[in-house]
Parts: structure tokens; C-alpha cells; sequence
């Protein structure tokens, strides 16, 4: 049976106290509205409906490379309103699933459990909750459902209800398109309830299912930046016990921040406060040091990260070290048993074999060779003002501490530079090069005082 999913996504989001709209507030980096479309996707609906309203045209261009039918709520008069906005685009055949942009965690396996049962029946989502306020509330008669209460509209003894109400359903297409048509706004809001479908399913003599969710993050909403923060923590400790489930040692799973992908070998070992972003491919044996951020990078087998150290877009070979304090940005490509020592930075090069870079550094837009090393304080004068040029540095080089390369330059094979020294022209292989100005004592010199 073919299936829908309309997620409703109107909301402004008022405790947000944001002009980003609800549903673009980021967890992990990633919109919320963006775990549920990848969800709904994970079902293979004929259809996805994504109901919008405040921010609309933000909305659309951020998702605008899925392939969603986008509808809009112009008035915010209820859940049973913003569908009915919907079903006009849904065919008769088949059932509809429906979700919310602000609730970002759903238990796929549940869900597919709950679309099973809605195929002939209305069938809801529930959960427990020791302490139910300000949710709506099941309630039932013979262990069937009767009907959903808001929490505005209920009576004192339906307040002590501890089934609640996730407003997650599904429905056949017929039977939801013909109850959505006989939703009114008798209510405490002047709202158009979308729970009141219950009623009406009852009223048509068709029982109404249920399925319960047994994790409270997984029918979450998020309505305010506390919620938020509290979501993020939950979100980060669930993805960090799946790496520890895949092998990986995390030092403290409450200090850990994955904004995106891990893929990771066998004993790599993660320590307290290391961000991750993009897509990253931890090796087998890796270590990651304190306060580490790594993102859109491959690191290779057996490589230490030293604390604070900084790795965008880059490829790490084996066995290298890097850091404390190192700085890779985007373009840096390592090969095996390099190190880069603290407060050094590559950008957009390459470095091979068993190369070092020490300490105090600047490489950027440059080829280095093998059995390289650049001491303390070089830096390749890549930049004329307008344009960037390259330093290529042959295998067996030594360059001493406190040099400028000024670019375009080449160092060739098995050269020494002198340290201190300016380097303007290309350095001939196996010579030493030196460039400095002629060192002057002058003898009886008097320091100046102050007046």
C-alpha cells in the first residue's frame, strides 16, 4: 500500500525568541526539520508534504534539493488545520503518516510498527509520562481508545491520565480525508484539533490502534532554546554510545560534540571535549586529544591528535603526529610518519614521508618532499597581495629556524638553508644557501635614557 507523510511545519516558534524559524533551529548543526525529512525518507513514501508557514521561503531554499511537496498554512487555526491544508494533494489510495519538523529523534522502528497498523485503521502514538502536563491525554474504556483531551480541555480527573498523546498517526487516505472535513473549533483555543479525528473514528464505529513509544527523546518536541540545549545533550550521548557500541573509546560520553558523521577502525580512543563536524574517518588506532575539532577529514591508522589542535578538510596519513595547537586547513594532504608540531599551520599542501614540521610555522600552497625539516618559525611568503603562489621544497631539504621562502621559489633535493634567512631565488640541490645581511658590532655604543 502506497504511503504518504505530511510533516507539519508551520510553526513560528514565539519561545524560540529567534527569527530563524522553529524548525531551522540547528541540533547538531543540522536543522530539525531535517532529521525528519531524512526519516520520512528512510520509508519510501509515493509522496512527503511538508506543511510551512512563518519563514517560509527560508524553509524551501534550505530543503530545496529534496524532492518535497511544499503546502501553505497561512492561518495558524490548529493541527487539524494545517493538514487540512494537505489533503487536498493526497490520493484516496493508500494511508498517511504524519509528522512534526520540531520533533527531530523518531524511533524509526516504531513508526514503521505504527504505519503498519494505520493501513486499515487510525492508528496513534503514545507514551507514558510520570508527570503528563501540558500534554493531551489518552483516554480509554475497556483498554480502548475513546479519545484524545488537550490539556487545556481537561477535567480534573482526566489530568491524572498518564498516557499522553505524541500526536504523531497515521490514517487511511478515504477515512482521514472524510473526518478532516468534520473537524470543528468548539474548544478552549478556537482551534481545529487534529486529535479530534479520534472522536470522529469512534463515532464511525472504527476502532482506533495504538502503538507506544518506550523512549521519551524519541516523541520530543522542542519549543524553546532550553529544550533545544537539553535535545542536543541527549542527541550527543545517544551517538556517542553507538561509537562505543562500534568499538570506539570515548573518555567521557557527556563530553563529546559529533555535528555530522563518524566512521571509525578498531581501539580508537576519543578524549574529553573533541568536536567533530562533516564527515570524518578515524583509522584503526587513532588518538584524539583533548579538545580536538576535526571536520570533513581522513585520519590514517595509528595517528595521534594532540590537544587543540584544529583539522578541516584535510587527509592524514599513518603514523603521523599532530599538534598540540596545530592548525590544518582545508587542502592539507599528509602522507605517512609526518609531524606537525604545536602552533603550526598547513593550507592546500602536501607533505610526504616522514617530514617534520616542528614548531612556529607557516606552509601554505606548497609541495614538500620527503625526510623534510622546516625548523622553528619558517614561513612560505605565499601571498603577493593579490595572488597566492606555490613553495615546492625537494626530499632531504633542511631549513633552519627563523627562514622566509618568499614564493614562487624552489628548494631543491638535499639543500640546507641557513636560519635567518630571506629566500627569494631557488636554492640549488645539496648546497647550503644562506641570505642575510652582515652582522655589525659597533663597540662604545651608549643605550639611551630616559629624559
Amino acid at each position: 500500500m502506497s504511503l504518504s507523510i505530511v510533516i507539519l511545519a508551520a510553526g513560528k516558534g514565539t519561545r524560540m525568541r529567534s527569527d530563524l524559524p522553529k524548525v531551522l533551529q540547528p541540533l547538531a548543526h543540522k536543522p530539525l526539520l531535517g532529521y525528519v525529512i531524512d526519516a520520512s525518507m528512510s520509508f519510501n513514501p509515493k509522496q512527503l508534504i511538508v506543511v510551512y508557514g512563518y519563514g517560509g521561503e527560508l524553509v524551501k531554499k534550505t530543503f530545496s534539493s529534496h524532492h518535497i511537496q511544499w503546502v501553505e498554512q497561512k492561518e495558524q487555526l490548529g493541527t487539524g488545520h494545517a493538514l487540512q491544508q494537505a489533503i487536498p494533494f493526497i490520493k484516496d489510495e493508500g494511508s498517511t503518516l504524519i509528522l512534526y519538523g520540531d520533533v527531530p529523534l523518531i524511533d524509526q522502528e516504531i513508526i514503521q510498527s505504527l504505519i503498519k497498523k494505520g493501513q486499515k485503521n487510525l492508528a496513534v502514538l503514545t507514551y507514558t509520562k510520570e508527570d503528563p502536563k501540558g500534554y493531551g491525554r489518552i483516554v480509554r474504556e475497556d483498554g480502548r481508545i475513546q479519545k484524545i483531551v488537550e490539556e487545556k480541555d481537561c477535567d480534573a480527573s482526566q489530568k491524572n491520565i498518564k498516557e499522553i498523546n505524541t500526536g504523531i498517526m497515521c490514517a487511511p487516505n478515504h477515512l482521514l480525508n472524510n473526518w478532516l472535513g468534520r473537524l470543528t473549533n468548539h474548544n478552549a483555543q478556537k482551534e481545529y484539533y487534529l486529535t479530534d479525528i479520534v472522536g470522529l473514528s469512534i463515532e464511525d464505529n472504527i476502532e482506533v490502534l495504538s502503538e507506544s513509544a518506550d523512549n521519551e527523546v524519541s516523541i520530543t518536541g522542542i519549543n524553546s532554546k532550553s529544550e533545544l540545549a537539553t535535545m542536543e545533550r541527549n542527541y550527543q550521548l545517544m551517538t556517542a554510545k553507538q561509537l562505543m557500541e562500534e568499538g570506539v573509546t570515548i573518555i567521557d560520553p557527556n563530553r563529546i560534540d559529533v555535528r555530522g558523521e563518524i566512521t571509525a577502525g578498531q581501539d580508537v580512543t576519543i578524549d574529553v571535549g573533541c568536536i567533530f563536524e562533516g564527515k570524518v574517518h578515524l583509522g584503526n588506532h587513532v588518538k584524539i586529544a583533548a579538545y580536538s575539532h576535526i571536520k570533513d577529514s581522513t585520519i590514517g591508522d595509528h595517528t595521534s591528535i594532540e590537544p587543540y589542535s584544529h583539522i578541516v578538510e584535510s587527509s592524514i596519513g599513518e603514523h603521523c603526529r599532530i599538534g598540540p595547537f596545530a592548525r590544518l586547513r582545508p587542502g592539507t594532504k599528509l602522507q605517512n610518519q609526518v609531524h606537525i608540531g604545536n602552533f603550526v599551520e598547513i593550507k592546500n599542501s602536501e607533505v610526504n614521508n616522514e617530514t617534520n614540521i616542528n614548531h612556529l610555522s607557516y606552509v601554505g600552497d606548497s609541495l614538500v618532499g620527503k625526510s623534510v625539516n622546516i625548523g622553528a618559525g619558517t614561513i612560505t611568503c605565499n601571498y603577493d597581495g593579490a595572488n597566492k603562489h606555490p613553495t615546492t621544497i625537494e626530499d632531504d631539504v633542511f631549513i633552519g629556524s627563523n627562514t622566509a621562502l618568499v614564493a614562487p621559489i624552489k628548494i631543491g633535493k638535499g639543500a640546507t638553508i641557513a636560519a635567518g634567512s630571506t629566500i627569494t631565488k631557488d636554492a640549488p640541490p645539496g648546497d647550503l644557501t644562506v641570505s642575510r645581511s652582515k652582522q655589525t658590532s659597533i663597540s662604545g655604543w651608549t643605550k639611551p635614557t630616559k629624559k
